[in-house]
């Protein structure tokens, strides 16, 4: 009996023996699966980090040189039309008038001619501001209404537009004018001449200016 009891707790010992090791087992690899589940979680992380990191990086890129290739594109435009886009100050132009009235013309013509003497290229677009100063006070003219293109003048080169006027026939004193007032176009800066044409205009009632002032380049015909 002594030896059938000592075989039972022997085996009954050996079970509980297997029984603890099958579970040993099982909880080894549950607690070393989490880590394993773990460190793709870490290392997916790290690689999502370092993409978002690059892709700002392209992104910063990208906006660069965008942003200087503008300022280049504006750069380059002002060096190639840098001269064109220098408008000329009234200080850099010697301006005179002449008369240019041709025999037989139903109006006279004053020729007023721009000179740039400012050491630089620069740039006359539009009208020219006209008045004629008279003994009833002053006379503004009115543009012809023709297109007026930028015109670009080397130093030393020069321009020149027309200013047209009736001709005074009446046999009457009329409007005596006593000087012309030029100021060139995009300036304030005025510039006071004798008054080159015909001493004075017919007195008229009609309403507008009956001076009329050409563009820039149109030589003195008025338009």
């Amino acid at each position: 009996m002594r030896v059938r009891k000592l075989t039972l707790a022997a085996m009954a010992l050996a079970a509980g023996l297997s029984l603890t090791a099958c579970q040993n087992d099982d909880g080894t690899d549950e607690t070393s699966a989490p880590p394993a589940a773990s460190a793709p979680s870490s290392s997916d992380g790290g690689s999502g980090s370092t993409g978002s990191d690059q892709a700002g990086g392209q992104d910063s890129a990208g906006k660069s040189p965008n942003g200087t290739g503008g300022a280049n594109g504006t750069g380059g435009g002002t060096g190639e039309d840098g001269t064109a886009a220098a408008k000329c100050r009234t200080d850099e132009l010697e301006i005179t008038a002449m008369d240019a009235t041709v025999d037989g013309d139903t109006e006279g013509t004053v020729a007023v001619d721009l000179k740039n003497g400012g050491g630089r290229a620069c740039t006359l677009a539009g009208y020219a501001g006209v008045d004629l100063k008279t003994n009833t006070g002053t006379l503004s003219a009115e543009r012809t209404g023709e297109q007026a293109p930028p015109i670009v003048l080397k130093d030393g080169e020069n321009v020149t537009f027309g200013i047209t006027y009736p001709i005074n026939n009446t046999g009457g004193s009329g409007v005596r004018i006593t000087g012309l007032v030029v100021t060139p176009p995009n300036e304030t800066k005025s510039v006071t001449l004798d008054w080159p044409g015909g001493a004075s205009l017919p007195a008229s009632d009609s309403p507008g200016s009956p001076v009329k002032v050409g563009p820039m380049g149109s030589a003195g015909q008025g338009g």
